[in-house]
């Protein structure tokens, strides 16, 4: 049991240790830093990601949101082809293919476990990433 308690510490100390000597650097998402399960899909979830074909269409440049994505540590957590990642903590984003509009928004609020990256991106960079998205599971 002591080692375990020990363990759990240096696990939550480790991130961060490593945060406050980043340099100024963004400490990134991981699935082993994530608590908690993934809500079931529901219908009204399933409705939006399923019935949407478009919903506003791509607004960014995809091959800048390729990049996006796999800096900011998605691919950890999502499955994605396009990216070659086979994340398990996010929904499989080639069966899922949301809406860009859901993409959108879920980058930009987050969905838990997923965090909000609205004060890490910018409104172009967003667009950027849901436009890579949206054309990779929509093509």
């Amino acid at each position: 049991m002591r080692r375990r308690a020990a363990l759990l510490v240096s696990l939550v100390a480790l991130p961060l240790a490593l945060a406050a000597c980043g340099g100024g650097e963004e400490a990134q998402p991981l699935p082993e830093g994530v608590t908690g399960t993934t809500p079931a899909q529901t219908e009204s979830t399933a409705t939006e990601t399923e019935t949407e074909s478009g919903g506003g269409g791509a607004q960014g440049d995809a091959e800048a949101g390729k990049q996006i994505f796999a800096e900011q540590g998605c691919g950890s957590c999502h499955t994605l082809e396009a990216a070659g990642s086979s994340g398990t903590v996010g929904p499989n984003l080639d069966d899922a293919q949301p809406s860009h509009d859901l993409i959108v928004e879920r980058v930009t609020n987050g969905a838990s476990p997923m965090p909000s990256f609205k004060d890490t991106l910018s409104e172009q960079q967003i667009q950027d990433v849901a436009a890579f998205v949206f054309e990779s599971t929509h093509s």
